[in-house]
């Protein structure tokens, strides 16, 4: 009950951001840049061992935006000039010109080599298809539904893929979903259906910040076992919403904001953790920070899960001593 973990991204060590830069400009070959990024991969991991994390992630060195990231490996897509995402930064938004393809699968290789680096479970880390064609420019298909299906049917193959390799936790992030939640959503629950169709893996969807009270409780009809929330940031208001309508899956419950500098300390970890337990079951519970933490320096992010463990660590002792 109560394992720790994270969303998926880490932040980039300078090196590597710099190394990026440069292939960027041509100045890098891409196995220079490879070795960095596998590098920095060790780093990640490294870091969640000493911390004591239960499930790890490979902190996504390997790419820049989550859906950008996604379309650059597949067969259809261009990108558009910058686009503004959030605050100061950018990213180039991806154009869907021709029938979407995956010529190879695209994270099996850095999952493998993650999970070479620890005994523990590395989460297999995808982006969903619905958020993939909400995030980009369609110029080909004739109506977005067709879009999102074909979309959902290479991340499904992608996630197979996984499975094969090992993966034993298959998280799909979809924070787009409550983006048009009364025209889409079953939309979004369809796609994610055909994600997850014939998985043995545990499966895992992140949704971030937005309104999710207007998905709820259609929400809990996506098909995967646990979904991932954003909670701290909103002092863990779902709560009073899971207490009149129970949150019937798993939870990947936020009790460390990843979009604050500041770090939270445990009693703070434990306050959220003992509120999550007085509407939900200990063994719903997996503790995570709201969000990836790649917006946030190395030494904030080691901080702010170090004191998440440690809160957890607590929580599971107060209630193996009342066990």
């Amino acid at each position: 009950m109560l394992l720790t973990t994270t969303v998926g991204s880490f932040p980039k060590p300078a090196y590597l951001v710099k190394a990026r830069n440069q292939f960027a400009r041509g100045e890098l070959s891409w196995d220079a840049l490879w070795e960095l990024e596998k590098q920095a991969t060790r780093e990640v991991i490294q870091l969640q061992e000493e911390l004591g994390l239960d499930i790890l992630v490979d902190g996504e060195m390997y790419r820049g935006d989550m859906v950008a990231f996604f379309a650059e490996q597949m067969e259809g897509f261009t990108q558009s000039g910058l686009v503004r995402s959030y605050g100061n930064r950018y990213y180039r938004k991806p154009i869907v010109v021709g029938a979407v393809k995956r010529p190879k699968p695209i994270t099996v290789e850095w999952f493998q080599f993650a999970q070479s680096l620890t005994q523990k479970p590395v989460k297999g880390m995808l982006t969903g298809s619905y958020t993939i064609a909400e995030w980009s420019f369609d110029e080909y298909y004739p109506d977005r539904r067709t879009l999102v299906l074909d979309l959902a049917h290479l991340i499904h193959e992608e996630a197979l893929d996984l499975e094969k390799a090992g993966a034993q936790h298959i998280q799909i992030d979809d924070p787009a979903i409550h983006t048009r939640p009364e025209a889409e959503l079953e939309l979004a629950i369809e796609a994610m259906a055909m994600v997850t169709k014939g998985l043995k893996a545990r499966t895992i969807s992140h949704i971030c910040y937005g309104d999710v009270a207007k998905i709820y409780p259609d929400m809990l009809r996506l098909a995967v076992d646990e979904l991932s929330l954003a909670m701290k940031n909103t002092n863990f208001e779902l709560l009073d919403l899971f207490q009149r309508i129970p949150f019937t899956k798993e939870i990947g419950f936020g009790v460390i904001d990843a979009h604050d500098h500041r770090t939270e300390t445990v009693d703070e970890v434990i306050d959220g953790l003992k509120r999550a337990l007085e509407v939900l079951r200990p063994e719903q519970i997996y503790v995570y920070p709201d969000c990836g933490l790649k917006t946030r320096t190395w030494e904030e992010s080691k901080q702010k899960l170090a004191a998440m463990v440690e809160g957890t660590r607590k929580v599971r002792q107060e209630l193996s001593g009342k066990a």
